[in-house]
């Protein structure tokens, strides 16, 4: 994971401030030059990890800070004060024009990930601010660029607009005339890219930017390349004019360093994520949300962001509903354990928990694992089984083992953890069927099961080229999915 190196080493150096209680100048010092080789390590830009360095030191020595009560607590704030700064303050958006289409010219080198990206954002402000996007698919030159924008904007909902392998400046030209003709208020092209930046590349989009006159052009940006991604950033700036940067990949075994380097380098905020494959696997870049990360004390706010997005409020009441007048069931389990499922892997969710860093990768592999084993043996169980769990016998354990591909002891695991789940609702004062009653009142029901359905079920934390062009153009949009 992004950050994860980085957050290890940080977070040594902090509880070494921690236990020596009382702070000198010296011990300022000799932290921040740890410090100032964790960020270097991480791929963070030499002059952008100098300036940070210098600006932390200088606010930690003051008086006001050794002097206090807890001065390394002071110091963890001020690093992550100057995180937050580096990376941008308040997070930065995308203005919509008054009079629509917003169109945002996506570009960046190939390989990148802009054709999954472009769906990812068109999917992202369909869901969330309730746009009606159009996808244009403007790259003919890498093979399969254009099924595989038509493959992904089905998935998002999105339709696409194409015209097959012609010069990508009519597919501009007459897809703005669709969006316009269909009402379509936010349009997402797609361009080329090449695996290195070349004169016929920026001829290319600087048409494009000319014809199609972009509300924002958003650079996508490999993580995995790191400082390099800086040199992009720079090049694709000088000729075009960005406005912002997505960043993808950043799930991955990357050091980071390009989420603290692009905005102080290039002047332009990230204001994107991928952190992932799925589709769902997008954020908006929230800096102080980043930082709060990096320095391990998770990052809550994403986490419920995920689960609003994911759980459905009404089929949340629904629930609560049944649940509070006929008890919590196998079927109700295995629900909450989909709508998990569809807010990522159990290793993205717990990253987002405070104190969570110290879970191992073997722990968080674990609990994947057994999630799915959950899984496959509800679903092997009857109907009766699931509404009854108490009926199953020794011979329908043996049935549900077989059927499940497991063994009869992972059947009692999954057992004896439902029935401690089903006590603790019950001390909640949900699943019994009565009312709520006292301080319990306090606690929408529907939220209740929101909680439970975003929980991860992982073990306790420890005490951790071009290409030929056809003549002979079709247009093609696909079907929009209501």
């Amino acid at each position: 994971m992004a950050f994860e190196s980085l957050s290890e080493k940080l977070g040594s150096v902090f509880k070494k401030l921690r236990s020596r209680g009382k702070l000198t100048e010296d011990d300022v010092k000799s932290a921040m030059r740890e410090v100032k080789m964790a960020l270097l390590e991480a791929d963070v830009s030499y002059k952008v990890v100098k300036d940070f360095v210098a600006k932390v030191t200088e606010r930690s020595v003051g008086e006001e800070v050794l002097s206090s009560l807890t001065p390394a607590q002071q110091v963890i704030k001020i690093v992550n004060d100057e995180l937050v700064a580096l990376m941008g303050n308040d997070g930065a958006r995308i203005e919509f024009p008054k009079k629509p289409p917003c169109i945002i010219m996506m570009c960046g080198l190939q390989g990148a990930g802009k054709t999954t990206h472009a769906a990812k954002l068109a999917k992202y402000f369909k869901q969330r601010e309730m746009k009606r996007p159009l996808l244009i698919a403007a790259d003919v030159y890498r093979p399969a660029a254009i099924e595989q924008l038509k493959i992904v904007g089905e998935k998002a909902g999105v339709p696409v607009f194409e015209m097959g392998q012609i010069d990508p400046r009519k597919i501009v030209k007459q897809g703005l005339k669709y969006a316009a003709d269909q009402g379509d208020d936010l349009v997402i092209i797609d361009t080329a890219g090449r695996l290195h930046i070349d004169e016929e590349l920026m001829d290319e989009l600087k048409d494009i930017k000319k014809l199609a006159e972009p509300t924002e052009i958003m650079l996508v940006v490999d993580a995995m390349i790191g400082q390099d991604s800086v040199k992009v950033a720079s090049a694709f700036d000088e000729a075009l004019g960005i406005d912002s940067v997505l960043l993808t990949k950043l799930d991955s075994d990357t050091r980071g360093g390009a989420a603290l380097s692009v905005l102080s380098v290039t002047g332009k905020p990230i204001k994107f994520v991928g952190m992932g494959e799925k589709l769902d696997d997008f954020e908006v870049f929230h800096p102080e949300r980043m930082a709060s990360r990096i320095l391990g004390m998770g990052d809550m706010l994403t986490l419920i962001e995920k689960a609003t997005m994911t759980i459905d409020e009404k089929e949340a009441e629904k629930m609560a509903k049944k649940v509070q007048e006929k008890g919590f069931d196998m079927n109700d389990l295995l629900e909450n354990m989909e709508q998990i499922n569809k807010m990522g892997s159990v290793a993205s969710i717990i990253k987002l928990i405070p104190g969570a860093s110290k879970v191992s990768e073997n722990d968080i592999a674990h609990g994947e694992t057994q999630m799915k084993l959950t899984r496959a043996i509800i679903q092997s169980m009857t109907a009766e089984e699931r509404r009854k769990p108490s009926i199953i016998d020794p011979k329908r354990k043996r049935r549900i083992a077989a059927g499940s591909g497991t063994d009869v002891t992972s059947v009692n695991n999954v057992l004896k953890n439902f029935d401690q789940m089903q006590k603790l609702m019950k001390e909640f004062g949900i699943g019994g069927g009565g009312k709520l009653h006292g301080k319990k009142q306090r606690m929408s029901r529907a939220n209740l099961l929101k909680m439970m359905g975003a929980m991860p079920q992982v073990p306790e934390m420890p005490k951790g080229g071009n290409g030929n062009i056809k003549q002979g153009p079709t247009i093609s949009v696909s079907k929009r999915k209501k």
